[in-house]
């Protein structure tokens, strides 16, 4: 009989659900707090592209409505790690828009590291690059256990979620 092997998939990508939910809270408490009442400030979520843009009158309320979604989603557990502003531009009507994306997979860089710090434990475990996530395999669940706990204590630059646990 072969012996079995267990494995898990590590992958950099936000809940699309708790991103929405998050986006939803932002846009309540938008909608009452006194500082933009009267504002064109919104937040738009497009869910199949995955990022969301927002709309501000000018810096300091673009940055009040950052703070605002940021705060809601690390509260729904997607880190901030996953999301990358891109530079904000000045729209029709004196507005200003700023894209945000979602981060999913690992890029290959990164990836590569993520083996080393994994095969740096030295324990019976077998980490592969497969496209954008990394699959670790071992014979032993003690030792993928050991391994998330370690993954979870570092500082990783990129997002880390633990799936397909089997």
């Amino acid at each position: 009989m072969a012996k079995e092997n267990f494995s898990f998939d590590i992958v950099s990508e936000a809940d699309l659900q708790e991103v929405d939910n998050a986006v939803n809270q932002a846009q309540k408490e938008l909608a009452q707090r006194f500082d933009f009442k009267g504002s064109k400030a919104a937040i738009t979520y497009n869910r199949t592209e995955k990022n969301l843009t927002l709309l501000a009158d000018d810096d300091f309320k673009l940055k009040s409505l950052t703070d605002i979604l940021v705060n809601k989603l690390i509260k729904r557990g997607v880190s901030k790690k996953l999301l990358t502003f891109k530079e904000a531009v000045k729209v029709s009507g004196g507005c200003i828009e700023q894209l945000v994306e979602l981060a999913s997979g690992i890029p290959q860089d990164r990836a590569k590291e993520l083996v080393k710090v994994i095969k740096g434990l030295g324990l019976k475990i077998q980490p592969q690059i497969e496209g954008e996530k990394v699959r670790v395999f071992s014979p032993k669940k003690d030792d993928l256990q050991s391994v998330i706990e370690h993954l979870r204590k570092i500082d990783f630059p990129v997002a880390l979620t633990f799936n397909n646990y089997r």
